[in-house]
């Protein structure tokens, strides 16, 4: 193993009834329901064979009882990181996407086309965001030169590691899918991040898995 690179399996929490409801979460501590629960075991199941050395995850719970489930599963301490947490929305949490475009039209242009300097009334700007997230990641793979770390987050946070990874603006469209649960796999190394793997969901299709099966 390269001395100098960080391995990282990072890992989207599991779903919660506002995912289902399209409603903004932000920071707002929304547990997982049912259906999350399970992807968090799916998820800690997957992982279980591989060499993880620390498991961090955002201290909001729908996220840190994604990683809990994996960290127990290792035999691992949970860390909790108030940086991976999701971007502040302000006024926009606890909204659907329908409402806060019948509701702040203006706004939701700006949201939707990505304007860099646009952060909802109370939240956070696009780049404010961006910069806070993808400087907390660096900071975490830093400390784990040369082993191999599970990070669980959040889709904002994931997608700024995507972009940071794949060298794509911020205010670029998505086009690329991230679901609940699933394992991306980037490294991290002194130019910065590197993507390997994204959205990995098979461990979440078909019947449940096994016991102790990879």
């Amino acid at each position: 193993m390269n001395q100098s690179v960080t391995r990282i399996v990072a890992v989207r929490h599991g779903q919660t009834a506002w995912n289902v409801a399209t409603r903004i979460q932000g920071q707002i501590d929304i547990g997982l329901n049912a259906a999350g629960r399970e992807q968090a075991r799916r998820v800690a199941l997957a992982l279980a064979r591989e060499d993880i050395d620390a498991v961090y995850a955002s201290d909001l719970q729908r996220a840190a009882d994604t990683g809990r489930a994996l960290a127990e599963r290792l035999g691992l301490p949970l860390r909790t990181e108030a940086t991976l947490r999701e971007r502040a929305f302000g006024e926009f949490e606890g909204l659907t996407w329908d409402e806060v475009k019948q509701r702040h039209p203006d706004a939701s242009r700006r949201w939707r086309q990505r304007d860099p300097s646009f952060g909802p009334p109370g939240g956070e700007t696009l780049q404010d965001f961006v910069a806070r997230a993808v400087e907390a990641l660096a900071a975490i793979a830093a400390r784990h030169r040369g082993q191999h770390i599970a990070l669980v987050t959040h889709g904002g946070v994931l997608d700024a590691l995507y972009r940071a990874s794949a060298r794509i603006a911020i205010d670029a469209k998505r086009t690329w899918q991230l679901g609940n649960a699933s394992i991306n796999r980037v490294l991290h190394g002194d130019h910065g991040f590197t993507l390997v793997g994204w959205n990995d969901a098979l461990h979440l299709e078909g019947d449940a898995l096994e016991e102790g099966a990879a």
